[in-house]
């Protein structure tokens, strides 16, 4: 069963609203996934990723910077093959694959898709 691992949202400045979150919610930084276009934090459920306009482009999404898709949601699964074995599955129930499986530069493994009303998720594998 996948996990709800991230909700992400688009930010234009992501250390204030991951440091505006933080602080009115007492929520701790996940610091092994900071990078200059990425912030998150650690919640009791899903975690809160916030990214910069730079992760459009990464995620293959360039078509919707600021206009369509402001948020996305990451589910984590099992492994690489459980992330190459959904991805073909979500497409032949109509989702749009935007990226097919890759080891992004910061480690995880995953794809980008669209689902039937054009919200974006990532089906994703996060190593040990």
């Amino acid at each position: 069963m996948a996990v709800l691992g991230y909700v992400n949202i688009f930010a234009r400045d992501v250390v204030a609203i991951s440091d505006f979150y933080a602080g009115l919610f007492g929520l701790d930084e996940i610091r092994e996934s900071r990078t200059p276009i990425f912030r998150g934090l650690k919640t009791k459920g899903a975690n809160l990723g916030f990214n910069a306009a730079e992760a459009y482009a990464l995620l293959n999404l360039e078509e919707f910077s600021g206009r369509g898709i402001k948020s996305f949601l990451t589910f984590d699964v099992a492994g690489i093959a459980e992330v190459d074995r959904l991805t073909p599955i979500a497409v032949a129930r109509g989702a749009t694959l935007l990226k097919a499986p890759f080891t992004t530069y910061y480690g995880w493994y995953q794809s980008v898709l669209l689902d039937l009303e054009g919200n974006a998720f990532r089906i994703n594998f996060v190593p040990a």
